[in-house]
């Protein structure tokens, strides 16, 4: 008479519940090692393979024609092999059962009971405080990082460290010799417009047409206003030679970043494009 499809539970807290690897070599004909799936809390049988790695199945026996073939196992002197081997009956391992784990696509009537079943003992012993399940792995829903503006003067485009109206002068101010805090942009006599221009790539010196980039351009800005941008400067500091911090400045390239690439011009309000 075949075992149930189910298995007895071994008591929580036992120490037949911990199933660690086995490093030593298997004697053939001798018990498997029995424990918990440290997800679910349901019965395991930790069986070596012929390489000596161990494989966790299910504790009872299945009908052969409700497995699929790739889940089929047999035990010949207590070594697993996969396939049954022509067998009317096979294990499975645990994996394709866990309730704790992605539901596998097409198991049939007859495992997706049996899964159930594994579900409902796993909740009892939770409830129970019988079994603890581990925590579940922290995903924090990270902010989506701001993309940064692609200014183009002097020839060339590059890539700010801050948005737009928050690119800071580099030069630093008496006494203390902190960081000057005025913005780089000149509200009262803007000298640089948003546009959208086609998209270069690093190996094609020619445009691509069928891609569009939203840059601040200043080329048709005097040369020493595009020199002050370049230098990130504000107006006040332009005119003298302050001690520097470094600029922000990157030369911007598509392959690099593109993550801050943006095909929409500015919305009616001034803010940066997304």
């Amino acid at each position: 008479m075949r075992p149930h499809l189910s298995a007895r539970t071994p008591e929580a807290g036992s120490r037949r519940s911990r199933h660690l690897p086995c490093t030593t070599l298997h004697v053939p004909g001798s018990l498997p090692r029995t424990g918990r799936c440290r997800r679910c809390g349901n019965p395991v049988a930790w069986h070596p393979r012929r390489n000596q790695h161990h494989i966790a199945l299910h504790p009872a026996e299945l009908p052969t024609a409700h497995v699929p073939e790739s889940w089929r196992w047999h035990l010949s002197s207590g070594i697993a092999h996969p396939h049954a081997g022509g067998q009317a009956w096979c294990r499975i391992p645990h994996t394709a059962l866990c309730p704790a784990r992605t539901t596998p696509p097409d198991t049939g009537r007859r495992l997706h009971e049996l899964r159930r079943q594994l579900a409902l003992r796993s909740r009892r012993l939770i409830d129970t405080a019988a079994f603890t399940p581990p925590p579940a792995p922290a995903h924090p829903t990270a902010a989506p990082a701001e993309k940064l503006p692609v200014i183009q003067l002097l020839l060339g485009r590059y890539l700010a460290d801050d948005a737009l109206e928050r690119i800071r002068c580099v030069a630093r101010t008496e006494p203390g010799q902190r960081r000057c805090p005025h913005p780089v942009l000149n509200p009262q006599a803007s000298t640089g417009a948003w546009r959208l221009l086609p998209l270069r790539h690093e190996r094609d010196a020619g445009p691509t047409p069928s891609r569009l980039l939203a840059v601040y351009d200043l080329t048709r800005a005097p040369a020493g206003e595009q020199q002050r941008w370049r230098a990130q400067l504000c107006p006040r500091h332009a005119t003298v030679r302050p001690d520097l911090n470094r600029t922000g400045w990157q030369v911007f390239t598509p392959n690099r970043h593109a993550a801050h690439i943006r095909t929409r011009l500015p919305h009616a309000d001034g803010r940066t494009p997304a």
